[in-house]
């Protein structure tokens, strides 16, 4: 088998995934992938061998319980912080959002 990259979404995917504790097939079965087909294609997914199109992210993101956005950045603290916001009640964003503005702004 060709040795493959990861990619930013791969390493994302497989790190949340072992977070939960979850097996590769799990996964696939929860977004609607056949069972006999699903570790194989989270396998690819996760080494880099193929990207999962927006929708199929949206899916695996819904599933692993992150923001979409968090599967494709590249910045481990943004992600983090991404991580972080979307864990927040929606009440508390706001003032968060706002403190964030104006520190970065001085």
């Amino acid at each position: 088998e060709p040795a493959y990259d990861s990619t930013v979404i791969g390493r994302r995917m497989r790190s949340m995934r072992e977070a939960l504790g979850w097996p590769q097939e799990r996964v696939g079965v929860e977004i609607g992938i056949d069972e006999s087909a699903s570790r194989a294609r989270i396998s690819r997914y996760e080494l880099g061998a193929h990207e999962p199109p927006v929708k199929t992210a949206r899916l695996i993101a819904r599933t692993l319980g992150v923001p979409l956005a968090y599967l494709y950045c590249e910045d481990d603290d943004v992600a983090a912080l991404l991580l972080a916001v979307e864990r927040l009640p929606q009440e508390r964003r706001g003032p968060l959002l706002a403190q964030w503005r104006a520190q970065a702004a001085e």
